[in-house]
């Protein structure tokens, strides 16, 4: 094989896991729930790779022969979030959980930015994205202070208006947080959060960047670079891992766009692997529980499918999956712990194919290791054989 394409729809779970209890999530299903929701939804081509024979799949009905070979996975790691879900698809497994701070950052934390920084800070909450933009939108048009804020996630977030904390100000202010929030204070991700507009109509813009920890050991990408392969990140991607790993990446606007930009990367001359993210059914419609939105994200990325698997070569291979659930019409504005798909396809792998119920999302790295002919990372099992 020449190419192994990781598609990872974010957060479209398909179900609560076993262990979903200890997360709070009884009853979460990021697709059927929106598929009961909104009456239905119109997924023809991700149903012809075999998204419907799916076990335990709700609201699909099976077709008689799928093109690709299908499963489902559980998740090792103790989490649901985007860092736990993309490092373990990477083949690393997190027994210990990211730090979380649901009742804000401790004042020595938020008094060391705020001297870092040189102003005050508006927030220190958790709270929803939009909704503390909104809430604290007039203040920060009129003070300049950034506006300071986390979830359920181990997220250290930080929202300002273009127009008064530039954007470039806004990173160095992610990068001092960094700094600060590491050790015991360590927090998965450090997330810029820029908006623009007017009192009562701000949005958000793509220029959301994204300050991790690096991975704690070595992930497929890093074997894979090592052994002189391509690891070309679309999207967040290089966000996630810290750059590690990566020899190539673009950030993108949209879904869209993180289409277009894989259809771009698979008309060039590489090899190795391209690892796109779909970030908007997660930040748009998951975080806001918008199920119609989310539904028509998810048709809207389904016509562009032919697209992507016409743009595959002989020896190349899609894997379409996801990184954790985000069940739009759960409680709450968080995500969900769930079963991911896996829909695979290429000329190489054998259609209508069942891999069943993988116990890690590590498989799918092993699997990556095993079809590029590298070393694995020692976590997941491959099932390549099933396929191919």
């Amino acid at each position: 094989m020449n190419r192994v394409v990781l598609f990872v729809i974010d957060s479209v779970g398909i179900g609560a896991l076993p262990d979903a209890e200890e997360f709070g999530d009884v009853g979460a299903n990021t697709l059927g729930n929106i598929i009961k929701a909104e009456g239905g939804i119109h997924l023809p081509n991700l149903i012809s790779l075999g998204l419907g024979n799916i076990d335990g799949i709700i609201g699909i009905d099976p077709i008689e022969s799928p093109l690709g070979a299908y499963g489902r996975s559980d998740e090792v790691s103790q989490g649901k979030d985007t860092t736990t879900g993309h490092w373990e698809l990477a083949g690393l497994h997190l027994t210990k959980p990211f730090k979380t701070f649901p009742d804000g950052f401790p004042e020595s934390v938020i008094q060391a930015f705020e001297e870092k920084i040189g102003k005050k800070i508006l927030g220190n909450k958790a709270a929803s994205g939009t909704a503390i933009i909104e809430e604290l939108g007039e203040e920060h048009l009129k003070t300049g202070y950034p506006i300071v804020y986390t979830s359920a996630d181990s997220v250290f977030q930080i929202a300002a208006h273009e127009e008064v904390i530039p954007i470039e100000e806004l990173y160095k202010m992610c990068r001092i947080a960094r700094e600060i929030m590491m050790g015991d204070h360590a927090v998965a991700r450090i997330i810029a959060r820029p908006f623009v507009g007017t009192l009562g109509s701000f949005n958000r813009t793509s220029n959301r960047r994204d300050f991790s920890l690096n991975p704690p050991g070595e992930t497929v990408l890093d074997i894979a670079k090592r052994e002189g392969f391509d690891v070309i990140a679309v999207g967040k991607i290089e966000d996630i891992f810290n750059g590690q790993g990566i020899t190539e990446a673009v950030h993108t606007e949209d879904n869209m766009d993180g289409i277009d930009q894989t259809i771009n990367y698979l008309n060039k001359e590489n090899k190795g692997i391209i690892f796109t993210n779909l970030v908007d059914f997660d930040s748009k419609y998951g975080h806001r529980r918008d199920a119609k939105g989310y539904k028509q994200a998810l048709e809207d990325m389904d016509q562009r499918i032919p697209e992507l698997l016409k743009s595959l070569k002989k020896d190349d291979m899609i894997m379409i999956v996801a990184d954790h659930g985000n069940d739009p019409t759960f409680k709450g504005t968080d995500h969900t712990r769930e079963y991911i798909p896996i829909l695979i396809y290429g000329e190489a792998v054998k259609p209508n194919v069942n891999i069943g119920t993988r116990k890690s999302f590590a498989d799918i790295a092993a699997t990556i290791a095993d079809i590029l002919g590298i070393p694995s990372t020692g976590k997941g099992d491959s099932f390549k054989s099933l396929m191919m």
